[in-house]
């Protein structure tokens, strides 16, 4: 059974617009002639990044419960009526065989109206301990893909598959690419590299943490940093001495090239991260960021630190504690190899792939 008209909904966070667009990237490669159509939230990151891939979007109206201003959420009731009545409209014109919700505001009001409306619907859910959001849905959805085992504690047994986080293609196959990667980010190759990357926003602590140790980095000159601080701190940053060992940057361009030079890697633990880091298989240190619901970095943290396959960091002694750390994994390799085998036991290599057959099997079961 071929695809031939999919939407995709969700956004919000590059964790999940870059799976969703893996995903579409994927749909195209197996579907050349499949109409793709997203469904994102007006104001947010999809909005710019989706159409930058290639794909079509339209934006809803719509935000999410603000826990810490219960006043703020008075115009929500509304905002999701006219969600769910412009998805109505939407799903009518377009008329899709399946459609996939990856998480974020749109795809509350976009699965629901599907479900409504007796369109199959797949769930991608990339966290081990999922959104509030997926959790409504997932009792008309046609299967939920999850990362994790253990996640029948949240779905029905029945409709999960254990698929991985779909990742951007170009990572796979980052082992070829190590001197391009030295030549682009003009690294000295003799050195070991340290990688710290904070998301496309970047990370308060760990730009805190980079700008307290400045000076021991600066005294190790058998190490270089590429530090991705965000790009509404790169002004503010670039003020400062930086070191000519540390490589301040606002976002990170090549993302399989510096995966490539990396010797370790620093970063938060969201869930699209730790697919990647497992595809890369590096010595790697995680610190959650505490500003997501359910706290749900921290446990995909803890998955790979029970299994010995990364180091946790907790955001609030990371300026204390992160060094040692890197400096800890950097001259032990002893210990850097035993984690990145371990690490790359969580790798999901098809993870694409096999959603992309769950979607072909949930039209065929419409």
């Amino acid at each position: 059974m071929n695809l031939e008209r999919v939407i995709i909904s969700g956004g919000g966070t590059g964790g999940h617009i870059y799976p969703a667009i893996a995903i579409a990237k994927s749909i195209q490669q197996h579907f050349p002639n499949c109409a793709i159509l997203f469904i994102g939230a007006k104001g947010r990151m999809e909005m710019e990044k989706v159409p930058q891939a290639g794909f079509e979007i339209h934006g809803l109206t719509i935000a999410g419960f603000n826990r810490k201003s219960l006043f703020k959420n008075v115009g929500l009731p509304l905002k999701v009526f006219n969600s769910l009545f412009g998805v109505r409209s939407i799903l009518r014109k377009f008329n899709p065989q399946v459609v996939i919700g990856v998480g974020g505001y749109a795809s509350g009001p976009t699965l629901k109206m599907a479900q409504w409306m007796k369109i199959p619907t797949v769930i991608q859910e990339q966290n081990s301990f999922p959104g509030k959001t997926n959790l409504l849905l997932a009792k008309k959805a046609f299967a939920i893909a999850v990362a994790y085992d253990g996640m029948e504690r949240f779905f029905p047994k029945e409709k999960l598959v254990l698929t991985g986080n779909p990742v951007r293609t170009d990572i796979l196959d980052w082992r070829n690419k190590k001197s391009e990667g030295y030549a682009f980010y003009r690294l000295d190759a003799s050195k070991k590299t340290v990688l710290i990357m904070g998301g496309s926003l970047g990370a308060k602590t760990l730009n805190e943490s980079v700008l307290k140790q400045l000076n021991t980095i600066e005294k190790r000159d058998d190490i270089q940093v590429i530090w991705q601080c965000g790009t509404t701190n790169f002004s503010q940053l670039q003020e400062r001495s930086i070191p000519i060992n540390v490589h301040l940057l606002p976002f990170i361009e090549k993302m399989d090239l510096a995966y490539a030079v990396a010797d370790v890697i620093v970063s938060r633990a969201g869930a699209t991260s730790i697919s990647e880091l497992s595809l890369v298989a590096k010595p790697t240190i995680l610190v959650p960021s505490p500003n997501v619901s359910e706290d749900h970095q921290t446990k995909n943290a803890m998955a790979l630190v029970q299994k010995e396959a990364a180091v946790m960091v907790s955001d609030a002694e990371a300026s204390e504690q992160l060094w040692n750390r890197i400096f800890t994994l950097l001259d032990d390799e002893k210990m850097g190899e035993r984690m990145s085998d371990s690490l790359s036991r969580f790798a999901k290599p098809n993870a694409t792939h096999e959603i992309v057959s769950i979607c072909t099997k949930a039209i065929i079961h419409e």
